[in-house]
């Protein structure tokens, strides 16, 4: 090894120039053999630390391109379970998709919920197979845990305590907990079908952030889709691309749509879409109104404002306002509602994010402890997911 060095560094020396050989000569008389040694193993050392990190490359580059197959493989193989799917029918040469069931998307977006409160009660049974105190209190805290309310839970578990001689098995104990589950909530009446007005205005409120542009975009579409003439009054005009956002909704919908600038005032836009509506023909106004000013005082005062702008063209509208809660928030979206419920008269509420929560117990809690029908329910980000509530069909999804 040491030869082959020496001969190397030799034809090197011949290739350099006199110049260039004369300093090597002062270097190498300066620098100790030790020196050298050092120098070569230091080398070697760096050479052999590449090649690892080459052969380091080289595994983890095909263990990733393994990975990725056995995924791809698994996705295309493989059956997904509680997943909105659609359904194609052949009919003669036209292929017709069958659009997914509501109660498939509920089904899916409660799945959170469900595991948590339906996964917990098999639990418990599980453990004792007999009604006793102790499985009540298990029940209670499962019940408050999933935001249902510690008054409406009290009823709850007061009427299981009388039902708990006739209940063997899990099944019985899951079909006394749906009966009692549904008798608190109670199917919303459908006010525009009922309404005579044209146009017929609703007022959207809520905190930012629950889903407001979000929910009056779906309910537009909604609307549009059954041949009803919509126009949507963008008057929050203090949060940001709030106007911009609602723009996107409106053409997505199909929808016509009043705006002015940044900071305007929110009762003038109001006022000049309800007069727009009256003018075109326009069958349903959906005024957008501002989640959040500087104080609640503010809020609720502009609010108010609103309201008795929209009076002046139409006194009887607004003919609804809907409340927007995020259910994720759980409990708090109850509180929400209380302070909204002091200021102006709710008369239905869209209760959002279903499926982003394992919480959903807050429905019934809603239901419970606000005398206002809850309207909509939302579980997903498509148009499709927003639909009005249904008590029966909640309970058998929430199961």
């Amino acid at each position: 090894m040491k030869q082959q060095i020496i001969s190397v560094l030799e034809s090197v020396i011949h290739a350099l120039p006199d110049t260039a050989l004369d300093k090597i000569a002062i270097i190498s008389n300066i620098i100790p053999p030790i020196c050298w040694w050092v120098l070569i193993a230091c080398l070697t050392f760096i050479l052999f630390l590449f090649q690892i990190v080459r052969l380091i490359k080289k595994i983890n580059g095909r263990r990733q391109k393994t990975e990725a197959e056995a995924v791809k493989k698994k996705k295309t193989d493989a059956p997904v379970k509680d997943a909105p799917v659609e359904k194609i029918q052949v009919q003669g040469e036209q292929i017709v998709k069958e659009p997914v069931r509501f109660f498939e998307r509920l089904k899916n977006g409660l799945s959170k919920t469900r595991q948590t409160f339906s996964g917990s009660l098999d639990t418990i049974f599980a453990d004792s197979k007999k009604i006793d105190d102790n499985m009540l209190e298990e029940i209670e805290e499962l019940l408050i845990t999933s935001d249902i309310g510690v008054p409406t839970t009290m009823k709850l578990v007061e009427r299981l305590s009388e039902k708990a001689s006739d209940i063997s098995d899990i099944g019985q104990l899951k079909s006394s907990l749906k009966e009692d589950i549904l008798s608190f909530l109670k199917a919303p009446s459908n006010s525009l079908k009922n309404s005579l007005a044209k146009p017929h205005v609703i007022m959207v409120v809520g905190v930012n952030g629950v889903g407001k542009t979000t929910t009056i975009g779906k309910l537009a579409a909604r609307y549009t889709k059954d041949g009803k003439k919509v126009l949507i009054a963008a008057s929050d005009t203090f949060r940001a691309a709030a106007s911009e956002q609602l723009t996107i909704w409106a053409e997505r919908a199909g929808a016509d749509i009043v705006k002015h600038g940044d900071n305007a005032d929110p009762s003038a836009v109001a006022y000049d879409s309800v007069e727009a509506a009256i003018a075109r023909g326009v069958d349903i106004v959906m005024v957008d109104t501002a989640g959040r000013l500087h104080t609640r005082k503010n809020l609720m005062g502009e609010l108010k404002k609103i309201n008795r702008t929209i009076k002046k063209k139409i006194p009887e509208a607004p003919h609804e306002t809907l409340l927007v809660l995020d259910a994720t928030t759980g409990q708090n979206a109850l509180t929400q509602a209380k302070l909204f419920l002091e200021t102006i008269n709710v008369t239905g509420i869209a209760l959002t994010k279903l499926d982003g929560t394992a919480k959903g117990g807050i429905v019934v809690s809603i239901c419970s402890d606000l005398n206002i029908p809850l309207a909509y329910i939302g579980v997903g980000e498509q148009a499709e997911d927003l639909q009005d509530f249904d008590p029966k069909q909640f309970v058998d999804a929430l199961f």
